[in-house]
């Protein structure tokens, strides 16, 4: 057996990754890692530890390895096969938040997610707004079973996903003109862009995530004529955009006879959320 000092030392250029890893195998805090580095593990874990690191090395998202990633003070499963979800992010659900406790804060509302992935915008909202019962949607089966783990993991009664294209997953359930509020963090990227993405994103997050059309719009042209039949009169529809993409979202919705559209900026400055309101 070796000790937990002398599995760091092989990886010693990737220190913050692996004792990422190795916390999680032990199912320690990482401060036990520090605190205790002449203490051995056992050869199974020493074996699955570098098996790990070698698959970190070549650039396998560390989410994935470690299955988990946290957003919104909330530790989500993850796996491969769904997006992992971004800081930035953060900005469009703390909006809604603060939209639903300033405006609903006494009633009870439905919200509706597209492109829900591992349910990271809609779980958040319905663990911090309990008014709100929050519908996830995705075209995605591992998006599907991983929103629901990750909805039985925060014990949360107030959602429900529903497996679909966009607005197809709702027919029949009588949510026409039902709904206070419709986000998306959709596919935005453009085709060119594709290729140029960072190898850890392009090589091992799922395409059907990522690719927005050759423009990258085609997400936000869909919902956003999508939306006028589900949402009430007044509603909100949030986007999140990416930074160049501001602009062009802007002009989808004034297009679609949305009002008061505004954009909002991330910590970077970046354009980063685009809302408006349906007029009728």
């Amino acid at each position: 057996m070796v000790s937990i000092n002398e599995l760091r030392r092989r990886f010693k250029d990737n220190l913050q990754d692996g004792v990422l890893i190795l916390s999680k195998l032990l199912n320690v805090d990482k401060s036990y890692i520090y605190s205790f580095g002449e203490r051995e593990v056992s050869k199974e874990v020493e074996d699955k530890f570098i098996e790990l690191m070698n698959k970190r090395q070549k650039g396998y998202p560390i989410q994935y390895l470690i299955g988990e990633k946290e957003f919104m003070g909330l530790d989500f499963y993850i796996k491969e096969g769904v997006l992992i979800p971004r800081f930035d992010t953060e900005v469009l659900v703390e909006y809604i938040i603060e939209y639903i406790n300033e405006n609903y804060k006494d009633k009870n509302i439905r919200v509706l997610d597209l492109c829900s992935g591992s349910g990271a915008i809609a779980l958040s909202i319905a663990h911090y707004c309990k008014n709100a019962f929050v519908y996830g949607v995705d075209i995605s089966d591992t998006a599907i079973e991983v929103s629901n783990i990750n909805k039985e993991r925060f014990n949360l009664r107030n959602a429900k996903f529903l497996k679909g294209d966009l607005f197809e997953a709702l027919k029949g359930l009588g949510l026409e003109d039902q709904f206070e509020i419709i986000a998306s963090n959709p596919p935005y990227i453009s085709k060119e862009e594709i290729e140029s993405l960072d190898r850890t994103v392009k090589d091992f997050e799922p395409l059907l995530a990522l690719d927005g059309g050759q423009d990258g719009l085609d997400f936000y042209r869909r919902i956003t004529e999508g939306s006028r039949t589900y949402l009430k009169k007044g509603g909100l529809l949030i986007y999140e955009v990416g930074y160049k993409q501001g602009g062009s979202v802007k002009g989808i919705l004034r297009k679609a006879g949305f009002e008061d559209i505004s954009i909002l900026k991330d910590l970077q400055g970046h354009n980063r959320v685009v809302f408006g309101y349906k007029r009728n």
